[in-house]
C-alpha cells in the first residue's frame, strides 16, 4: 500500500543518513500470512559498514546517540551469540543527531549488529569495552 511505500522511502532516508551510504533493501523469502507477506515483498533494509564509516558511526553511537536515551543505564550484556559477535536494538531512531525529528512521520526502530573477530563473550565484551560501549552493571 501507499503507506507502506512511504514508511520504506522515509527508512531509506534516515538509514542514508546515520550510515553514510544507500540502505539494501531485503525482500521477503517466504510468505507469512498473519503479516500480509508475500514472497518478494520488502520487507527490510540493511547497510554493511566498514573501516572509517564502522568506526565513524561506533563513535556517534557511543558518545551522541547513547547520552540521548533518556533514563539510560547502559546496555545489555545478553546480546552476545556465544561467537563472538553481539546485537543490539534500538527501539527509535530518534536518538541520532543526524534525524530531524520533524521528519519522522513513521516509527522506525534498528538492529545493530557488531561482528567481530573475538571467539569467544568475553572477548567481545572486553573488545567493545575497550571502544568505550557503556555496559549495564
Amino acid at each position: 500500500t501507499k503507506s507502506e511505500k512511504d514508511a520504506f522511502t522515509e527508512a531509506k532516508t534516515h538509514l542514508t543518513a546515520l550510515a553514510g551510504q544507500a540502505p539494501v533493501v531485503c525482500k521477503a523469502k517466504k510468505n507469512v500470512a498473519n503479516f500480509k507477506l508475500r514472497v518478494g515483498q520488502p520487507c527490510g533494509m540493511m547497510v554493511t559498514l566498514r573501516g572509517d564509516q564502522m568506526y565513524q558511526f561506533i563513535d556517534r553511537l557511543v558518545h551522541n546517540a547513547f547520552p540521548r536515551i533518556r533514563d539510560f543505564r547502559g546496555i545489555p550484556k545478553k546480546g552476545f551469540d556465544h561467537v563472538g559477535n553481539y546485537n543490539l536494538g534500538v527501539p527509535d531512531v530518534s536518538i541520532f543527531t543526524e534525524i530531524d525529528l520533524d521528519k519522522i512521520k513513521y516509527p522506525l526502530g534498528l538492529n545493530i549488529t557488531f561482528v567481530t573477530t573475538a571467539k569467544t563473550d568475553a572477548a567481545a565484551k572486553e573488545l567493545l569495552s575497550l571502544m568505550d560501549f557503556p555496559f549495564a552493571h
